[in-house]
């Protein structure tokens, strides 16, 4: 994928990524927005690292809007083997230097808190089974000790056992506050617990959170309320992934489920929906021109406002500002190689390439030493 040339007068309604936007509770003074990437590189203890303060300190600009990688709520909701945690108060006091760094550069911060079900492995939580709202099997690969694996075969969860579940995001969420976070994101996209509840193709539960599109949305609405209950609506933000593959999850009739969450979700008033397209799956893009239709379609649902995902360019960010499709477009892979790409965005500069093999864990190589274009010059 490359960045079209664009000239720079291109684009100057009040709908361009350079304009300011409130977002909920957020001012921001543009709308290019670093999304949620896993990088695997916190401590042994789900600690962030201090590479990671490093890697939100180099990316975060005045008025800009970071979203961090997923953050897990409890030890046993992990599935990869350096992903950072939220579940311990050692761990508050350890994100309190990522917030810092972004706010001393005068950028917003929202920490996305993710429980990834059944893709993980027993080695990632002492022996315990991963979890799912029903057994579904499925195959993917996970990150451990032993490096990428085949997933455990997951367990239904009881129905008792939701109640303790959404305490752990709740607390998850009162940690983040306590850290400093300007907000937080629930993940209900990609496969992952959350999402799993919500689409029929892994939810056959019979009980009062399976069945009908109402029970299967009841989880991820009940999770959407503790996080208000900390941070208020306009904090807080949900994530995604209509008719997305990653984790081989699916539904018989993705824009009735969608369409209906959306709906319910604008009960809240929430800061955002957070939208991943589904041209894209993981870091891959599935079709080269294919045009984000996602976004379109919970438009004419949603009524607060959208954040767009997945295999943008600036171009084709601009283009969906200008149709009105999105309200602000979050950024990941170009991100990574691009610590300053607002600025590289605004003035139509080259874009470094990233590196696919340093995505997903690794040292200080390809994380932290990408420069800034200025310093590519010097350089």
């Amino acid at each position: 994928m490359r960045v079209r040339a664009i000239r720079r007068d291109t684009f100057v309604t009040k709908n361009s990524l350079f304009s300011a936007y409130k977002l909920g509770a957020l001012d921001l003074s543009h709308r290019v927005v670093h999304a949620p990437m896993t990088r695997l590189r916190s401590d042994a203890d789900d600690s962030p690292s201090a590479m990671m303060v490093e890697y939100y300190r180099q990316r975060a600009s005045e008025g800009g809007l970071i979203i961090t990688e997923s953050v897990h709520p409890s030890f046993d909701s992990r599935g990869y083997l350096g992903a950072p945690g939220i579940y311990t108060d050692k761990h508050v006091e350890a994100w309190k230097p990522v917030v810092d760094a972004v706010h001393q550069k005068g950028g917003r911060i929202i920490m996305q808190i993710a429980h990834d079900g059944r893709q993980s492995h027993v080695d990632l939580s002492n022996g315990k089974a991963p979890i799912a709202p029903s057994v579904v099997p499925f195959d993917t690969v996970v990150f451990t000790q032993d490096g990428w694996v085949p997933v455990s075969p997951h367990r239904a969860l009881d129905a008792d056992e939701i109640p303790g579940l959404i305490e752990s995001f709740r607390l998850a969420a009162k940690r983040a506050h306590d850290a400093g976070f300007d907000g937080v994101e629930l993940h209900s996209a990609n496969g992952y617990l959350v999402d799993t509840f919500l689409q029929d193709g892994t939810n056959k539960r019979s009980d009062g959170y399976g069945g009908s599109v109402e029970k299967r949305a009841r989880f991820p609405l009940e999770l959407t309320e503790a996080f208000i209950s900390v941070f208020g609506a306009g904090r807080v933000g949900v994530r995604i992934s209509p008719s997305g593959k990653w984790g081989s999850i699916s539904d018989s009739d993705p824009e009735s489920t969608f369409a209906y969450f959306a709906q319910r979700l604008n009960e809240y008033g929430l800061a955002y929906l957070h939208v991943i397209e589904p041209r894209v799956m993981g870091t891959e893009t599935l079709e080269e021109g294919k045009a984000p239709v996602a976004s379109a379609f919970l438009r004419r649902h949603f009524q607060g406002p959208i954040i767009a995902a997945g295999g943008f360019d600036r171009y084709d960010a601009e283009q969906i500002l200008q149709r009105g499709d999105a309200d602000l477009v979050a950024f990941g892979r170009w991100f990574s190689s691009n610590p300053d790409l607002p600025e590289r965005l605004r003035r139509n500069l080259p874009l470094t390439p990233y590196v696919r093999d340093a995505f997903w864990g690794g040292d200080e190589r390809n994380y932290i030493d990408f420069p800034s274009y200025q310093n590519e010059l010097v350089e």
